[in-house]
């Protein structure tokens, strides 16, 4: 009986990962960069920190939405534009599959600002880079968030999240890979 309860929860978290998008339906190259454009300037209007460590930034990789679901097994899918001066060069994808004490469905967004020439190199180099094999990444908190300026910025990636909704519980072991991709026009 537990083996058939423990293939009906990976059943239905299989079937809860399709209403992730696929690349198929992802969004075109020009809804991309309004979403990502607006998504920065909705950053910068709430958080002071983030304008702060975007005028210092090399390169600035915005994804407006993440779609993250499911029930033990779980997965999330985002598409998002690095920009370079407030011009878009190139998109971008983010995945993640998570296994581990989980459940619901939430969207967020974040903004990864690279200060460093060397960690915008690691991005290009890479093909593809797991965020938690990323050079020195920061994940910027409120607490963080305080005690940054333009003269303490000492990492090579910055990353800020925002526009929580929904609820997504639990604990889980996660890997998130981000890759370059040309959408569609």
């Amino acid at each position: 009986m537990k083996h058939v309860t423990f293939l009906t929860t990976v059943a239905l978290a299989l079937s809860a990962t399709t209403l992730l998008p696929s690349s198929g339906r992802a969004a075109s190259a020009a809804q991309i960069d309004q979403n990502a454009k607006a998504a920065l300037n909705s950053l910068y209007g709430t958080n002071p920190t983030a304008r702060v460590v975007g005028k210092k930034a090399k390169a600035i990789l915005v994804f407006p939405q993440i779609i993250k679901g499911g029930f033990m097994v779980g997965a999330q899918h985002g598409d998002g534009a690095l920009m370079v001066n407030g011009k878009t060069v190139g998109y971008y994808n983010t995945v993640a599959a998570s296994y581990g004490f989980q459940a619901g469905l939430q969207k967020f967004g974040y903004v990864m600002f690279f200060i460093t020439d060397s960690s915008l190199a690691y991005l290009h180099k890479s093909g593809g880079f797991e965020v938690g094999s990323a050079p020195s990444l920061v994940v910027v908190d409120t607490g963080i968030a305080k005690s940054l300026s333009s003269t303490t910025l000492k990492k090579g990636i910055y990353v800020f999240f925002f526009n929580q909704k929904g609820l997504m519980g639990g604990l889980g072991l996660q890997g998130t890979k981000i890759t370059e991709y040309t959408p569609s026009a």
